[in-house]
């Protein structure tokens, strides 16, 4: 597998040793013990030494690390991330090629294509539905209600706990009799088949009127390789409908591509913020050669709308390059926060291969042009509104674009409130462990 360095190297330019390249031996699957320590290429000890090397080089946080590192007393590499894991960092991860390959290339799965939350005890709605997939083809929109599956009451499932298992692995051609329940009340029943999905990462685009004024929303759950033409997609709209406002929905952004992140950020803001800086890359000491600041670029981006001010919908599943949309404008365009306190994630990493891993270690940290970063407690919203799964995306129902809307419509914001629901929020939880950290999100995908 080729590693695409720029990934998460977020479009600079660097040497191979800036992007964390290991000289303690190479990938080589052979068997031999072409190394200073003896172990075998690609042998547990092996891959334990050769990762502690490269955390006590790149690592963010090196000078917090140990000097030396037993690579026989931890059973795999992930043991050895949990024992070097600063306090600050709650987001270093490690994949195989092959969930690298799932997350940022190829941006599909085997599924019904839609992703749930539970409620309560003994309720889950649909978060949201992944276009042209057996869901959306059957009517699935976000905030429906899921029955039922095979004929079995969710919360019959869930109180046996047997939700997990209801809808099967995610195989080709598995089927599951789904039955759900829309706002209005009215039930829906219809057998989906799992299809190979793509996870499209704009969705809900659309422009509305208010107070005789044009509205742009769209909302963004992930920055990955496909999200430079979805995001196309979505301004060729507001430009060809002539918006006065955008609401940029990241509410459940777990982050991902930073360049992506400038393309939104650029094509929103425009002449306002053209020649200006988005942010600087800050790394560790021994590393503060590479340190570089970045000017807001369209990227794959073509349209600009020059808005001199944007609403971001947040929660706390707003991460990283979420959170760095609303910083790097922040010194430049009014931007409104509206809905829950972001994740906190001032930070970044670069991927690098470790035999048949990626290895995603903290090693760096962002900053806007003001040299303003550091928000590991998330960055708090101007209109404070719970997330509550009541609408679908855009909708007047929901609270966070109702709030948006108050605000465009009156110039503040509203009342916070909490519903019944959503007082209940420490209830919800995931049904499928995911593949990754890097999004905290509590859902699962089918």
């Amino acid at each position: 597998m080729r590693l695409d360095k720029s990934l998460l190297c977020i479009g600079i330019t660097l040497a191979l040793s800036a992007c964390g390249g290991s000289d303690s031996g190479g990938t080589d699957n052979s068997g031999g013990t072409n190394n200073d320590d003896g172990y075998a290429f690609c042998s547990v000890e092996d891959q334990n030494q050769r990762f502690f090397e490269y955390m006590k080089d790149d690592y963010f946080w090196a000078d917090q690390l140990q000097d030396s590192l037993d690579p026989e007393a931890f059973d795999d590499v992930y043991a050895v991330l949990e024992e070097l894991r600063v306090q600050e960092d709650r987001y270093s991860y490690i994949l195989t090629e092959e969930e690298y390959d799932q997350l940022f290339v190829s941006a599909t799965y085997f599924g019904f294509g839609f992703s749930m939350e539970q409620i309560s005890e003994s309720r889950v709605k649909f978060r949201f539905v992944y276009d042209d997939s057996p869901a959306d083809a059957a009517g699935i929109d976000r905030a429906d209600e899921l029955i039922a599956i095979e004929g079995v009451a969710v919360s019959e499932l869930l109180a046996n706990g047997e939700f997990n298992d209801a809808l099967g692995p995610n195989e080709e051609g598995l089927s599951r009799e789904i039955t759900w329940q829309k706002p209005d009340g009215t039930e829906q029943t219809e057998v989906l088949s799992k299809v190979e999905v793509e996870t499209n990462t704009v969705m809900g685009a659309q422009t509305y009127q208010l107070d005789g004024e044009t509205v742009g929303y769209f909302t963004l759950d992930s920055f990955i390789n496909r999200t430079g033409d979805d995001l196309n997609n979505a301004f060729d709209l507001f430009a060809a409908e002539g918006i006065n406002h955008l609401v940029i929905d990241v509410r459940y952004n777990g982050g991902g591509l930073i360049r992506y992140a400038n393309q939104v950020a650029t094509q929103a803001a425009g002449i306002n913020v053209q020649g200006e800086t988005f942010l600087e890359y800050r790394f560790n000491e021994q590393n503060s050669s590479n340190n570089q600041s970045i000017d807001f670029s369209l990227v794959d981006g073509v349209e600009q709308l020059d808005l001199d001010r944007v609403f971001v919908l947040t929660t706390g599943s707003s991460c990283s390059s979420s959170e760095i949309i609303i910083n790097s404008l922040s010194p430049h365009i009014e931007v409104v926060t509206v809905g829950e306190p972001t994740c906190g994630k001032p930070v970044g990493q670069q991927p690098e291969e470790l035999c048949d891993k990626i290895t995603f270690a903290i090693n760096f940290e962002t900053v806007n042009s003001e040299g303003e970063g550091k928000y590991y407690d998330g960055i708090a919203p101007n209109c404070s509104v719970e997330d509550e799964i009541v609408g679908d995306w855009g909708s007047s129902e929901d609270p966070l674009t109702a709030a948006a809307n108050t605000y465009i419509s009156s110039g503040s914001c509203p009342a916070a409130s909490a519903s019944a629901e959503t007082k209940k929020s420490a209830q919800k939880r995931s049904f499928v462990t995911p593949i990754y950290n890097m999004k905290d999100k509590r859902e699962s995908i089918q």
